[in-house]
């Protein structure tokens, strides 16, 4: 049964938050995110009603908000590769669904723009593919999200790389690199749309397959250890010749009796240290926390606490 508090977000917290607005406890943005401001208003809420005021919503608080039962995350209807790139997505731009689905950026990184859950670019010509298969498939989408500027944006699509580049620095700020509006905005409300986390995850498909192997290679059959593995294609692109010599030496060294379960958990674990190691000094404990809050199911990654089981419906 899911539980949200501080750090939780999507679409149950909005409806919490909405909740706490029409009941007048609650009078900060409706955002999806469970912060300081949805925590003291749950806690007066449940004092009000003579609940155990500890700023969480469970089953005992959410059926006195809604008079009925607390319900299971959709999430868990989607297929284990949108749940994986729902978290990658996540860990990448610290934001839920959909938000996570619309993180755009500027020229920072000499990319340009680049947009969605993985960051396509228009300087590495992954961002115009993703745009185009969207506008094919579902060109109402794209007319409801970018309005008259759909034609500008469709003769973008078909220039080269120079002038497609010089066309993206020119909707942003030169040193900040901020995304002018409302191009913001509208690639923002492409990003929220269904249409376009569908064609996403298609474009996210390789890895996904990649990471099955890669799960396979070590013996993992989890979704947590094929997540696990998605999100080091994506993070960190693969495990190197002398790590992998390492993790298959330290799984070798596992007790033979163990628990199918906590073998599992404890391969995952290897690994997650194992490729920590393998990074770069200044990332190391970055990547540690992300790979072992996969591993373990749970964790803080840069301020934000993750449930996989809860959140993304990825468990053992």
């Amino acid at each position: 049964m899911a539980l949200y508090k501080l750090g939780s977000y999507g679409q149950e917290v909005h409806d919490i938050q909405q909740r706490l607005t029409e009941l007048g406890l609650y009078r900060s943005p409706i955002d999806g995110k469970f912060g300081g401001a949805t925590q003291s208003a749950v806690i007066i809420f449940q004092r009000k009603h003579g609940l155990t005021a500890d700023g969480k919503v469970g089953a005992q608080t959410w059926g006195e908000l809604f008079k009925e039962n607390i319900p299971s995350p959709p999430i868990r209807q989607k297929s284990l590769d949108y749940r994986c790139l729902s978290l990658t997505a996540s860990f990448e731009t610290g934001a839920g669904i959909p938000d996570s689905f619309a993180g755009i950026s500027g020229d920072f990184d000499g990319q340009g723009i680049s947009f969605g859950a993985l960051q396509w670019n228009i300087g590495q010509m992954s961002l115009q593919p993703l745009l185009k298969e969207i506008l094919r498939r579902s060109p109402a989408a794209m007319h409801e999200a970018f309005g008259a500027e759909l034609s500008v944006l469709e003769a973008v699509l078909h220039e080269n790389q120079h002038d497609a580049l010089a066309w993206a620095r020119s909707r942003q700020h030169p040193q900040k690199h901020f995304i002018h509006e409302p191009w913001r905005g509208k690639f923002k409300a492409l990003g929220h749309m269904p249409e376009c986390h569908t064609v996403q995850v298609d474009f996210a498909h390789n890895r996904f397959l990649r990471a099955q192997q890669m799960a396979a290679a070590y013996g993992l059959h989890s979704e947590r250890g094929i997540a696990l593995m998605f999100d080091i294609t994506v993070q960190n692109g693969s495990i190197g010749a002398t790590t992998r010599s390492l993790i298959l030496h330290d799984i070798q060294a596992l007790p033979a009796r163990l628990p199918e379960e906590e073998r599992e958990v404890r391969k995952m674990r290897i690994i997650a240290n194992r490729r920590a190691e393998a990074a770069n000094p200044r990332w190391t404990e970055d990547v540690r926390r992300r790979k072992l809050c996969i591993a373990n199911g749970s964790g803080t990654v840069h301020g934000i606490s993750y449930n996989l089981w809860e959140q993304f419906g990825i468990g053992l």
